[in-house]
C-alpha cells in the first residue's frame, strides 16, 4: 500500500504535506524509546540540489513525538569529494544545514569514519551471494527511507531502491555494483605507500615491491574491491563498465539482501520535490526537468518507486536519460521476488 500527497506552492506548504504524510501512515513499526535511523543524502560537496534539510528536521520531530529516539545516516563514497571519509561527510552536511543543532538529533556515518565499519550479509542472488554493508542493524530499532526522488546518469532513476542499495552499502560493494572488472590499478603519483591495501586485502594479493610501492598478485585476486575502496589517497583505478542492465541488477540485488534484515521495522517516504536529472551527487548546477509532484510513502520500496514513477510519469525518465534501462529494476525484482 503506498500513500500519496500532493506538494504545495512553497517550503511550508510542502512541509505541511509531509505532515499530513505521517498521519496517513498506520502500520508504524516502530514507537516509544526505539532508537530510528532515517537514511537520507544530504548532497555533495557544492551541490546545490539536494532536499532542504527542513524535511529532515520533520522527520525527526514527527519520530521524537512518538517517544522515538531518531538519528539521520549516511555512509561514506569512492570517489574524492566531500564525503569520501567520515569527518568530511560530517563537514559537508554541516555545510548544508543537516547539523545535530539544526535537526535534533545525532548523525551518524554508518560505515565509520574510514569506511571499514561493515559486515557481509547474505544475499543468494545471480550476481551476489553476499553483500558488504555498513554495520547498523543491531543496534537500530527502526528506520525511516527518506529520498529524493530524482535523475541519475547510470540508473535512470533514483528513489528507495537505490538509497537503500548504495545507501547502506559500503565502499567494495558500491565498487562491485559499479564494474564487473575489480583488477586494481596503481597510480604511483598518488600512493604515498601506506600500505592500507596489504593490510586490508583478505585474500593476501598485494604486498610491498622493493621500491616500497603495492604490487597486485592478480593469481591470487578475489575482486573483491576491498583496497580499491578503502585506500585513502584513491591512488586505486576505479573501474565503472559494467553493463548498463547488470547494474541495475546489482543494485536491486544489493538492496534486496538489506531489505531481508529491515523489512518488518521500516517505512520509506519518496520526496518527488527538486526533481533534478542528476543525483545528489554531482557538484553544480542541477536544474529541475519537473514541477514539484509531493510525497510518496509506503512499507516497500519496490512498491514506492512504482508509484512515484507513476504519478511523475515514465517519459520525464526517458527524456532526461536516454538509452538507460531502468525498467530493469523492477523485471527483476519480480524475478527474485523483491516485491511486496
Amino acid at each position: 500500500m503506498t500513500i500519496f500527497e500532493k506538494s504545495g506552492k512553497n517550503l511550508e506548504d510542502n512541509l505541511a504535506s509531509l505532515r499530513k504524510i505521517f498521519t496517513k501512515m498506520k502500520k508504524i513499526p516502530f514507537g516509544s524509546g526505539d532508537t530510528v535511523g532515517i537514511k537520507i543524502h544530504w548532497g555533495e560537496r557544492g551541490n546545490v540540489s539536494f532536499l532542504p534539510p527542513e524535511y529532515t528536521r520533520e522527520i525527526v520531530r514527527w519520530l521524537k513525538s512518538m517517544g522515538a529516539k531518531p538519528f539521520v545516516f549516511d555512509t561514506t563514497v569512492l570517489y574524492r569529494g566531500g564525503r569520501r571519509n567520515g569527518d568530511d561527510a560530517i563537514n559537508t552536511a554541516r555545510q548544508h544545514g543537516f547539523s545535530k543543532e539544526f535537526l535534533g538529533c545525532p548523525i551518524v556515518i554508518a560505515d565509520g569514519n574510514d569506511g571499514t565499519n561493515t559486515i557481509e550479509i547474505p544475499a543468494g542472488y545471480r550476481h551476489f551471494e553476499t553483500v558488504q554493508v555498513a554495520d547498523i542493524f543491531s543496534n537500530t530499532d527502526g528506520f525511516v527511507i527518506f529520498s529524493h526522488f530524482k535523475g541519475h546518469m547510470v540508473a535512470g532513476f533514483g528513489g528507495a531502491v537505490k538509497n537503500i542499495s548504495m545507501g547502506f552499502a559500503s565502499r567494495a560493494q558500491k565498487q562491485r555494483m559499479h564494474t564487473d572488472s575489480l583488477f586494481p590499478q596503481l597510480n604511483r603519483d598518488k600512493c604515498t605507500k601506506c600500505g592500507v591495501c596489504i593490510q586490508h586485502c583478505p585474500a593476501g594479493a598485494v604486498s610491498f615491491d622493493e621500491d616500497g610501492y603495492p604490487v597486485f598478485n592478480l593469481q591470487k585476486c578475489i575482486s573483491c574491491g576491498e583496497c580499491i575502496a578503502l585506500c585513502p589517497q584513491v591512488a586505486l583505478k576505479i573501474l565503472w563498465n559494467t553493463d548498463k542492465k547488470i547494474f541495475q541488477e546489482k543494485l536491486v540485488e544489493t538492496a534486496a539482501a538489506v531489505w531481508k534484515i529491515i523489512a518488518k521495522r521500516t517505512v520509506l517516504i519518496n520526496a518527488l520535490i527538486k526533481i533534478t536529472k542528476e543525483c545528489d551527487c554531482l557538484p553544480g548546477e542541477n536544474p529541475a526537468v519537473t514541477e514539484d509532484i509531493g510525497f510518496v510513502a509506503g512499507y516497500h520500496p519496490v512498491e514506492v518507486d512504482a508509484k512515484s514513477i507513476e504519478v511523475l510519469g515514465e517519459d520525464i525518465i526517458d527524456n532526461a536519460h536516454r538509452n538507460i534501462p531502468w525498467r530493469r529494476q523492477f523485471e527483476y525484482a519480480k524475478e527474485i521476488k523483491f516485491t511486496p
